[in-house]
């Protein structure tokens, strides 16, 4: 498809509340199941599916354990047992004491956290391979990468998940233990962060932006307000103020999971962005007031391999009209399936404001 717009520039402006453009983006991201590991691999097969596709802008999608990887997880890179995470081998934390080891990581150092730098590695090559687009970075939420160490559910009813140990065990039987290890994943992200948005010209990878996920740690009071304000707004405000400090003109898109996820929590937090699941029960429609930029489109369900394309169409133009005159972002409700119905894609893909 040629394209007669500036669509990195209107990325921006669109993020920014100014005027740009189009009225919208269009964009869907996937686990690349088989091309996860290593950052040649993964960016080359990244950089395919963007073009494949021609979506607006990049978010990013590495495999979802690379921080669990980074504080001593271990999983199967060969066996993802018809999932969308391989197959877990150890748990990063095995018992309550583990907590007190996570330390702070120098993600930039690929000795002394080399999932990490491959990531960085990664997206670097992502960034130079498709420079006309905003391309921004998927980074879990301290809270939720905690979560992950002890293989706890990132939502409710998460049946893949198979801890060994409770929250209770990991958080509310030592809270001050779990505080430092939330502060010392946050310091290891907010480097991680810097490096990415970091421009160019400063010796950074130049990303456009980061996508914050806090997952589903907010969906149905799983963290109720008063323990997410406890347990992670921290934390949040570390990694999201050293976005802003390494780049005033990087984009934050905050991504709250599943239902009643209460995305209207996170303006106040700096999103320029936010994206939810508009049809998850409990959550706003796009035309709601969040203020922030929504992302929304077309009920992520559908795109499994048996999904209704006719039903794809009808939600992405349901979400234009209700959109009215907002400029947004146009995505799937959340992550699309792995394998997806190249035909509910193909609806996505051609739905354009140019």
């Amino acid at each position: 498809m040629s394209t007669t717009i500036d669509r990195r520039a209107a990325f921006h402006a669109i993020a920014r509340g100014e005027k740009a453009e189009v009225p919208y983006l269009v964009a869907a991201w996937q686990h690349l199941i088989g091309h996860e590991y290593g950052a040649e691999e993964f960016a080359q097969a990244y950089i395919n599916f963007v073009k494949k596709w021609d979506w607006d802008w990049v978010k990013i999608n590495p495999r979802a354990i690379y921080y669990a990887e980074s504080w001593g997880g271990k999983y199967d890179p060969e066996n993802y047992d018809g999932y969308v995470i391989p197959k877990k081998l150890v748990d990063g934390i095995q018992q309550p004491q583990d907590v007190e080891k996570i330390a702070v990581l120098d993600p930039t150092n690929a000795q002394e956290a080399p999932y990490f730098a491959e990531h960085i590695e990664g997206a670097r090559l992502i960034r130079q391979g498709l420079p006309d687009r905003g391309v921004i970075q998927s980074v879990f939420s301290p809270l939720s990468v905690l979560l992950q160490l002890a293989d706890l559910p990132l939502y409710p009813g998460d049946d893949y998940a198979t801890p060994m140990l409770t929250i209770a065990d990991i958080i509310d039987n030592q809270p001050e233990v779990a505080k430092q290890a939330l502060h010392n994943i946050a310091q290891t992200l907010a480097a991680y962060v810097s490096e990415l948005v970091k421009p160019e010209s400063d010796g950074g990878v130049g990303l456009d932006g980061i996508f914050y996920a806090v997952t589903g740690t907010v969906s149905e009071n799983y963290f109720n307000r008063e323990r997410y304000e406890e347990f992670s707004l921290p934390y949040d405000r570390i990694v999201i103020d050293a976005i802003r400090a390494a780049n005033p003109d990087a984009v934050v898109l905050v991504h709250t999971c599943r239902a009643d996820s209460h995305p209207e929590w996170f303006a106040e937090l700096g999103a320029d962005i936010v994206h939810w699941d508009q049809y998850a029960e409990g959550n706003p429609h796009v035309d709601a007031d969040l203020g922030a930029v929504p992302v929304a489109g077309a009920n992520y369900l559908e795109f499994n391999e048996d999904g209704d394309p006719e039903q794809v169409a009808k939600d992405l133009q349901e979400t234009i009209a209700l959109a009215g005159d907002k400029q947004f972002l146009l995505a799937p409700s959340c992550t699309v399936p792995t394998p997806a119905s190249e035909a509910s894609l193909a609806v996505l893909s051609k739905i354009r404001a140019y």
